[in-house]
């Protein structure tokens, strides 16, 4: 039997009944007395059966390519793409290695906050008529609306009093000038007695342990900070210990497969201070200089998880007595208030020694780093600026203050 009589045969059509199920519109608002069926033919081939097919005479017989030909042009196109998605990768690899290197200015990042702050002083100083009580109320509801927090923002407004009296202070301008220069200052003076830097071990590994719950940038912090490391000649090691989480253990092994920095990690719901021990051990035994530890995204009124969090510490105090040397805590800038109140917890049930604002670039919440630092006193080491790993920069007060106010100072908003 040729190929073409498989299909000469038209098969009977055999009826189906298919009952329609959707609402349709209905005379005098009655139903009809019998179901609406619809007849369907049966169009698949049935086997046996053929019908010939005719190349039109028009079209030229050395025009039809064979079949041997199609699937090779279409098996060519695709090893095209396939080639085409490798370079992209590795483009995008090469592009994570340079990014180290490269980082966001310091400006550009605080774009948001910077213009949400002028907006809002701007906003505030136009309805100044004088400067009585009614005028540092609402500079303090303008603070506060600035996520400096409440009572920074009440702190704030007394000493705002006494410095406008103390320098006879009346215009816009002046009273302008007054007020964003005591905020400058109080960014500045926050840093004059505070380490913002990193301490590391004077011999042996150095741990840094990570804090904070699930969402805020935890993995993708260490990921960057790891590679920052790594491209100054450290040793680094990477243990996964947030085992309750698949995602954060494999997005923290592809990270690492991606600088070439060896993960320790252990099965799903693993416990996740065996981990951290097998982390320790590994760091010492490779003679590495850094082991980051990635933890479980705490429920900070979670009594059971802070325990977790003790466990961890005993077991490297036990193999390395003088660490961890930080604990990192990670919070999400554009969360603003919220951030604020998970630092306060998780400073009261744990050793925290620096903060790690990520996010700052996304958001218009800058200044919840002035309440952190103010009513917690704890130093925000690190902020992140963007999705490079240069884009993880060291704080530094001085630049954020004149990076976020120097444009009303000036009389410029940007």
């Amino acid at each position: 039997m040729g190929l073409f009589d498989f299909f000469k045969k038209k098969p009977a059509a055999p009826k189906v009944v298919v009952e329609v199920l959707y609402p349709q519109t209905w005379e005098n608002s009655e139903a009809p007395v019998e179901p609406t069926v619809l007849a369907a033919e049966v169009l698949q081939p049935t086997p046996g059966e053929a019908v010939e097919i005719q190349v039109p005479s028009h079209i030229a017989a050395e025009d039809v390519a064979p079949v041997a030909e199609v699937v090779e042009t279409v098996e060519t196109e695709t090893e095209t793409e396939t080639e085409t998605e490798t370079e992209t990768e590795t483009e995008t690899e090469t592009e994570t290695e340079t990014a180290v290197t490269s980082e966001t200015n310091l400006d550009e990042g605080l774009t948001k906050t910077r213009k949400t702050w002028s907006e809002r002083w701007n906003a505030f100083m136009a309805n100044f008529r004088s400067v009585d009580e009614d005028f540092f109320e609402e500079l303090e509801e303008t603070l506060i609306g600035a996520d400096v927090g409440a009572q920074t923002a009440l702190q704030l407004t007394d000493e705002l009093r006494n410095e406008v009296k103390l320098q006879n202070a009346k215009s816009k301008a002046d009273i302008s000038r007054v007020i964003i220069d005591k905020l400058v200052e109080h960014y500045r003076s926050q840093g004059v007695n505070e380490d913002a830097s990193m301490h590391f071990a004077p011999e042996g590994p150095t741990v840094i342990l990570f804090v904070g719950v699930n969402g805020v940038g935890k993995t993708t912090t260490i990921g960057k900070m790891s590679a920052r490391y790594k491209a100054e000649g450290k040793q680094v090691v990477l243990a996964a210990a947030d085992t309750f989480r698949a995602g954060a253990t494999q997005q923290l092994q592809a990270w690492g497969e991606r600088n070439g920095i060896p993960v320790v990690a252990g099965a799903a719901n693993a416990d996740p201070a065996s981990v951290v021990y097998d982390g320790v051990k590994t760091a010492i035994e490779t003679n590495a200089d850094i082991l980051f530890v990635d933890t479980a995204g705490r429920l900070q009124n979670n009594v059971n998880l802070m325990q977790e969090l003790a466990k961890m510490k005993r077991i490297i105090t036990r193999e390395l007595p003088n660490e961890p040397q930080e604990v990192l805590l990670a919070l999400d800038a554009t969360t603003g208030q919220n951030a604020l109140q998970q630092a306060r917890l998780f400073k009261d049930s744990t050793d925290v020694t620096g903060i790690v604002l990520t996010k700052l670039d996304g958001t218009a919440k800058g200044g919840i780093i002035l309440p952190i630092r103010n009513e917690l006193h704890l130093p925000v080491k690190w902020v992140g600026l963007g999705e490079q790993v240069g884009d993880l920069q060291p704080f530094d007060a001085d630049d954020f203050a004149k990076s976020l106010f120097g444009s009303l100072l000036i009389g410029d908003d940007k």
